[in-house]
């Protein structure tokens, strides 16, 4: 199955916030999100779809609005 695009730019922006953020860690920034790193690596491979509930909570990690996690999706 091929990866949707929409979750490969989610994923990327993810990845871009938390590295900003000051989050080299995954695990490190799972735990603060109180999820688990695995989780996080799938979500930023695209691999995982994430609920609305998951985009808000890893939105308040980062200090940022839910909607900067999805400005990149077209």
């Amino acid at each position: 199955m091929t990866t949707p695009a929409h979750r490969i730019a989610f994923g990327d922006q993810l990845r871009r916030l938390r590295q900003e953020h000051g989050w080299a860690s995954q695990e490190a920034f799972a735990h603060h999100a109180g999820l688990d790193r695995t989780y996080i690596s799938l979500i930023e491979r695209g691999r995982r779809n994430p609920t609305l509930d998951v985009i808000v909570r890893l939105a308040h990690a980062l200090e940022v609005q839910p909607a900067d996690l999805l400005t990149t999706l077209e």
